[in-house]
């Protein structure tokens, strides 16, 4: 006896994993505060994972915020976007770096300045 057989289409196994990405892996440059944006609209061929990117990244979104928005796993995420910044349909832009945001003292000396207008 070989186990129980599945009937229906199991979201999390490898096998549906392969067949997204077609068996392929990346050595994408991106990481997971890689911010991604939109540059042009979903193609009505286009494979839904890849539709689905393009859809939700209007606005710029980290490759682990795709990632849970599709509830895949980040590589998979990785080799999805390898396709579509390869086609020119997405962009990715460096994280705002921690030393270039405004210091903290003086955005809460601006509040209590606003706040006792």
């Amino acid at each position: 006896m070989t186990g129980p057989r599945r009937l229906g289409w199991d979201e999390g196994v490898p096998e549906r994993l392969y067949v997204i990405t077609g068996g392929r892996g990346t050595d994408s440059p991106l990481d997971l505060v890689t911010l991604i944006v939109s540059r042009s609209t979903p193609d009505p061929v286009m494979q839904p994972e890849h539709a689905a990117i393009v859809r939700m990244c209007e606005y710029p979104l980290s490759v682990a915020e795709i990632s849970a928005y599709l509830a895949l796993p980040a590589s998979i995420v990785m080799v999805l976007l390898a396709d579509l910044l390869a086609e020119g349909r997405v962009e990715a832009r460096a994280p705002v770096p921690a030393a270039s945001l405004p210091d903290i003292q003086l955005l809460e000396a601006v509040m209590h300045g606003l706040r006792n207008l």
